[in-house]
């Protein structure tokens, strides 16, 4: 363990191994419910598992961004076990190497028991009640979502198993190249972890800037506050502001937004003339 890096504690570590544990149970328990239905309906079963493949990469992105984003890493609970891996990940990207299975997948195996539950509640039954795709499909994607911190872990690791570089290569799970555009500054994009197949989509799409101007918007609470500063995590979401190819450099947001800068007032991007906040002049009023 590198010099610095914290020990989980017991009880984090009983968490993983009870979260193991617990999804291995259910997972094996849908596993034998799903079974004889496959060689009746394997279209049905393999659809599910590709859309649970491209499900958990969007998952996958949704929980990195709102654990990079929003929240103290002091919180209770939630803090320790979620918040604090993910906030230092950025400082030391190379610990998740120096961790083993369990402290490495023990968070997703947790994250994925209530989901267990329901697809196991929709797993068919002899009165023909359930639904198999929907059962299929949300048990696949708790699958994926299992391996998603694995594939991050060997996203990092310098030489990976041959199969696994193999698979790196061709974007069947998450290269190393791609991956590191989510570590290259402003550290705002790329959050899809599993395939990282979603990334072009929703970077083009701005869709995680889009919501956290609408979080902001809606309740002023300020993205990466807790982590950079109110100074600073204003400057970064100034800097995300969504403007026009053409037209104006400067546009009005509101308070929440601008952090303190008034309703109306002009927020100006690096690189684009400074906003100007006092009115022109009207014409024929005196000089």
């Amino acid at each position: 363990m590198a010099k610095g890096e914290q020990h989980p504690s017991k009880a984090l570590r009983a968490l993983d191994w009870t979260s193991l544990l617990s999804y291995a149970a259910l997972a094996g328990w849908l596993a034998l419910s799903l079974a004889p239905l496959v060689p009746e309906r394997p279209w049905v079963v393999l659809t599910a598992a590709l859309l649970g493949y491209l499900a958990a990469d969007l998952v996958s992105g949704l929980l990195h961004w709102a654990a990079d984003t929003w929240g103290s890493p002091d919180l209770p609970v939630l803090g320790p076990a979620i918040l604090r891996p993910f906030r230092e990940h950025h400082r030391d990207p190379l610990a998740i190497t120096r961790h083993d299975f369990v402290e490495t997948n023990g968070n997703n195996c947790l994250a994925s028991l209530p989901v267990l539950g329901v697809a196991l509640w929709l797993s068919p039954e002899a009165d023909g009640s359930g639904s198999l795709f929907l059962s299929s499909f949300l048990g696949a994607l708790v699958f994926w979502e299992l391996l998603t911190n694995q594939f991050h872990q060997w996203a990092h690791v310098p030489a990976p198993p041959p199969l696994v570089a193999f698979l790196q290569r061709w974007h069947v799970i998450l290269p190393p190249a791609h991956h590191q555009l989510h570590h290259t500054r402003p550290f705002t994009s790329h959050y899809c972890i599993t395939t990282g197949w979603l990334n072009w989509l929703l970077n083009s799409v701005r869709f995680f800037p889009m919501l956290e101007w609408c979080i902001t918007a809606c309740t002023g609470a300020l993205p990466r506050r807790d982590d950079l500063g109110t100074a600073a995590a204003e400057q970064v979401l100034a800097e995300s502001l969504p403007l026009p190819r053409s037209g104006p450099a400067e546009r009005a947001w509101p308070n929440a937004v601008t952090g303190g800068i008034g309703p109306g007032s002009l927020v100006s991007r690096p690189g684009c003339p400074r906003a100007r906040h006092a009115p022109r002049a009207r014409r024929g009023s005196a000089r």
